[in-house]
């Protein structure tokens, strides 16, 4: 019923074909009453996880949870306006915090004091940063060099299935910065968005992020794990709306910390990745710590949503929130 709402499957192709016939036959409230039964069937099978935590229970919690958000999608679709924190925990079962932007003023201070000179300070920012911005002609062996570091990384802790591998393609009109196309068989493709310079720093933080540790290392080990191993198809299917994705999303984040710990990925970017991309290395350090006091402004996003979504600002306010808070662009 939505492009895009399920964004990778590798199960077996008569499901799929039975469910996009299933789905062209019902209306929305039909699909609601179908996910509402489906779930209070998989409630049959999980405890309330004080008395028992088997993987059993564990199963069917989860595959509530991903009903949970399944209905939810649903009603946004029959035109339901769901404030933005309950969206949120309805698709992925989170509550999200939406601080007060001026909560946010003292990381913007000592963002200041790392970009001294005249002007906006995102301008100041944008005119620093961009000094790292990958050549064009030097952005795939740089990724090259980068996956490959993380891969190793990864597989100095993370035992993978093997055969394991992904195809990279360099894109443009996307939304996005990176993106994991999980396609079945341990296999992913991977595309990065070239619509604007790709920085020095998100080689590693792609590399990582959509590769190792990161969705593919990801993916291919809950079908080896979960779908092979145990059987258990629904793990095939991949819903966007989804405490899932979630779950995927924020391992992802992490796996760039725990592949680069501390400072191991300055480490990496001073000694191989500038020196590949015919990058200066002098200012590298401020690079580092500027990113990290920038992603202290990260919650500011949850914050100018939730007020855009309610409509309590316009979209130029929220642009203009953004810039101020994110310190981006407009371009960007």
């Amino acid at each position: 019923k939505e492009d895009g709402y399920i964004d990778a499957y590798y199960g077996p192709e008569a499901v799929q074909q039975q469910a996009v016939a299933d789905a062209s036959g019902y209306t929305l409230p039909q699909l609601e009453a179908r996910v509402v039964a489906l779930k209070l069937r998989a409630g049959a099978f999980a405890d309330d996880g004080i008395e028992g935590d088997s993987m059993e229970e564990r199963r069917a919690r989860f595959l509530a949870a991903q009903l949970t958000a399944a209905r939810t999608r649903l009603r946004m679709m029959r035109g339901e306006t769901i404030p933005f924190v309950e969206e949120a925990e309805g698709l992925f079962g989170v509550r999200p915090e939406t601080p007060p932007l001026s909560s946010f003023d003292e990381t913007i201070a000592r963002i200041d004091a790392l970009v001294r000179g005249e002007g906006p300070l995102w301008q100041r920012i944008e005119g620093f940063t961009d000094r790292f911005n990958i050549p064009e002609d030097r952005l795939q062996p740089v990724l090259d060099a980068a996956i490959a570091e993380c891969k190793r990384r990864t597989l100095e802790r993370i035992a993978l299935p093997a055969g394991e591998s992904f195809t990279l393609a360099l894109v443009t009109e996307k939304p996005w910065s990176g993106y994991n196309y999980y396609q079945g068989g341990y296999a992913s493709k991977i595309e990065i968005n070239t619509d604007l310079p790709v920085r020095l720093n998100r080689a590693v933080d792609l590399g990582c992020h959509e590769g190792y540790p990161g969705h593919h290392a990801f993916n291919a080990l809950l079908e080896k794990n979960l779908v092979n191993a145990r059987g258990w198809t629904e793990f095939s299917v991949y819903p966007l709306f989804s405490p899932q994705s979630l779950i995927a999303e924020g391992s992802a984040n992490y796996g760039i910390d725990l592949a680069f710990p501390g400072d191991e990925q300055l480490a990496f970017e001073r000694e191989v990745l500038a020196p590949l991309a015919g990058l200066p290395t002098d200012d590298l350090a401020t690079y580092a710590a500027l990113r990290e006091a920038m992603r202290d402004l990260g919650p500011a996003r949850y914050t100018i949503a939730a007020q855009y979504l309610a409509e309590e600002i316009t979209r130029e306010e929220a642009a203009d929130l953004l810039q101020r808070y994110q310190l981006v662009s407009p371009e960007r």
